[in-house]
């Protein structure tokens, strides 16, 4: 008869043996099956094909693209800071070769999405910035717009390109223009939720009184932008017209703050936009519940978004012009204010 010591020490050797023959026949299965795996980064130097494809084939890059070599002795000359201490480029006429740019989206095919809110008196504005979008918005590549509106039979048809759509969304009109322009944040986060994470790459957000009169392509593309306030431009951020009152979840303290950001336009990836936009209407939905309302509304919001969670990518105000001002901030004036009577539009 066996000890209780003697059982015990069998039973350790059946674990040992038993847990030795499962490592070996995974070994044994792993190397047979790796050797033979399709492996998408060697198939051109194996002459397998992989059904994972992840290394194109050759032909796919027979194209040209033909530019000066960048030199390293000699960046390109500029007037301002082009990059952010945070290593985010700041987009000005000069800083980019839209050619390169635009052969590398086109490789990647991605889709673009502009969002427009039309609402009330601002309906008459829209043939005029899709009009000019189609001269002017990411020529060559994908493009689907979708205005929001309160009143579809207000909405003019525009001739568009070919791979350019337009949808006309219905939405509920607001009494006051400070209602409209921070519920947007909420719309555009729900109709990402609803659809437009399976219709786009990359979200731009554009006030309706606005007209694109120069190039804007693919060079403001990125995770996240945003673009520097032009009234703002190098100014101290201690005069950021920044909510103030601690007491709003917009606050920020006169010692903080990077730039001062336009709310009239902003972007980036679907996601990321999706981030902002919910941030910025959870935020919105804090303070009506003490009965505040941020000095600049969603702009207000969106400074406070920013300032935790930089852009990767800022533009000039060439992305966002208006009259008064400085004119040398701007070679070029891409996206401009439309003049109007704010005491009219907005009654």
């Amino acid at each position: 008869m066996l000890s209780r010591k003697g059982s015990i020490t069998g039973r350790k050797w059946i674990v040992i043996f038993v847990s030795g023959f499962i490592l070996f026949f995974s070994l044994t299965w792993f190397w047979s099956h790796g050797s033979t795996a399709c492996n998408p980064f060697t198939e051109h130097a194996s002459g397998t094909r992989c059904s994972k494809k992840i290394v194109s084939d050759v032909s796919s890059y027979s194209y040209r693209i033909v530019y000066d070599q960048p030199n390293l002795l000699s960046p390109p000359k500029t007037s301002f800071t082009t990059l952010t201490p945070w290593l985010a480029p700041i987009i000005f006429e000069g800083t980019y070769n839209l050619n390169i740019l635009n052969a590398l989206f086109h490789q990647r095919g991605v889709r673009i999405g502009l969002t427009v809110f039309a609402v009330r008196k601002y309906n008459i504005f829209v043939k005029t910035l899709i009009e000019t979008a189609e001269q002017f918005f990411m020529a060559g590549h994908k493009v689907s717009y979708y205005v929001f509106t309160d009143d579809i039979d207000a909405i003019p048809k525009v001739p568009l390109k070919e791979g350019r759509s337009l949808l006309i969304i219905k939405i509920p009109g607001y009494k006051r223009w400070q209602d409209i322009t921070m519920r947007r944040m909420q719309l555009i986060r729900d109709y990402i939720s609803q659809r437009l994470i399976n219709e786009v790459d990359y979200l731009a957000c554009l006030d309706a009184d606005m007209k694109f009169t120069d190039d804007v392509g693919v060079e403001i593309l990125s995770d996240l932008f945003g673009v520097i306030h032009h009234g703002y431009f190098g100014k101290p951020r201690e005069e950021f017209t920044y909510e103030r009152r601690n007491n709003s979840e917009a606050y920020i303290p006169v010692d903080e703050g990077d730039f001062y950001y336009t709310g009239c336009f902003f972007g980036g990836s679907v996601v990321e936009v999706y981030r902002l936009t919910n941030f910025c209407h959870n935020v919105m939905l804090a303070d009506k519940a003490r009965n505040i309302e941020a000095l600049w509304h969603d702009e207000s919001y969106l400074n406070k978004y920013f300032l935790h969670h930089k852009p990767t990518k800022l533009l000039s105000p060439e992305y966002a012009w208006n009259d008064y001002g400085p004119g040398h901030l701007a070679k070029k004036r891409r996206i401009v204010h439309v003049p109007k009577d704010y005491n009219v539009i907005r009654d």
